[in-house]
């Protein structure tokens, strides 16, 4: 007999809001490549809707899960078990299954890391942390101990906490680090003036993780001031990538990924 049909693949991404985001499309594009059959799926969830769908991961309803704000914590007292980047960090974007275990990840910590070698940012011995949340645990998490930590928070006892369990100096808010590699974790950088805008004049490169159909104030003003910078649709990718290859085992270059992003 003929073997039957391998089933679908199903992803979801765990979030509110999930109205407006890209992750569908990337996870498209990245099936096609593979030439896998699947679909990805956006689901507004709170912190219950976390907990079930782990359970729905676990019994194979998923066959792999993302989850963004506000449930990344939330997430990581879901899981089974915890990458090393993703228990540092307290902080879960990724989760699969491993037989009836579920693992969760940070593919932002993991892709925070890998941008620390990146030609773009060589040379800057120190990274100021702007938010206090998720992702926030999660780029500290990943700047590794190369480097020099600053963690600014507009709510300072968010940064004093995520220095004192993963080290890095606070400093108050809207206060700019000389030469510093800046990652902005917070939704703000629309908006002229705001502290996230007035510490770049100073920086030596930014990582945006905010994303938009065009680009954020932060990334219009970096690109002003001319410092190396990476905007949140490359980020969004590149942990794309990392979540993909996770569930799938595929790992798919990066470039190409984004050259079919960007056909019209």
């Amino acid at each position: 007999m003929p073997d039957s049909p391998a089933m679908p693949m199903r992803f979801g991404l765990l979030g509110d809001p999930v109205d407006r985001t890209r992750s569908p499309k990337i996870h498209e594009a990245m099936l096609a490549i593979a030439g896998l059959d699947g679909e990805y799926i956006p689901v507004r969830a709170d912190v219950g809707r976390v907990h079930r769908a782990v359970d729905e991961l676990r019994d194979g309803r998923w066959d792999g899960l993302n989850v963004t704000m506000p449930l990344k914590g939330a997430a990581s007292t879901a899981a089974d078990s915890l990458s090393p980047l993703a228990s540092k960090a307290r902080s879960v974007n990724t989760m699969w299954r491993i037989g009836q275990e579920v693992v969760g990840d940070s593919t932002d910590a993991a892709t925070v890391a890998r941008l620390m070698s990146d030609p773009r940012f060589a040379g800057l011995g120190s990274v100021l942390v702007i938010g206090g949340g998720g992702s926030a645990a999660a780029a500290v998490a990943g700047v590794g101990a190369e480097r020099r930590v600053y963690i600014s928070s507009r709510r300072p006892e968010q940064a004093r906490q995520l220095s004192e369990r993963l080290g890095g100096s606070v400093v108050s808010w809207g206060s700019a680090v000389a030469g510093a590699l800046v990652i902005n974790a917070t939704p703000m950088g629309t908006t002229a003036g705001e502290p996230v805008l007035r510490v770049l004049g100073v920086a030596g490169g930014l990582i945006d993780l905010p994303y938009a159909d065009d680009a954020t104030g932060t990334m219009r003003e970096a690109a002003t001031l001319g410092i190396p910078r990476v905007g949140g649709f490359e980020f969004l990718v590149r942990q794309a990538v990392a979540s993909f290859a996770l569930w799938t085992g595929c790992i798919l270059d990066f470039g190409e990924v984004t050259a079919v992003l960007k056909k019209p």
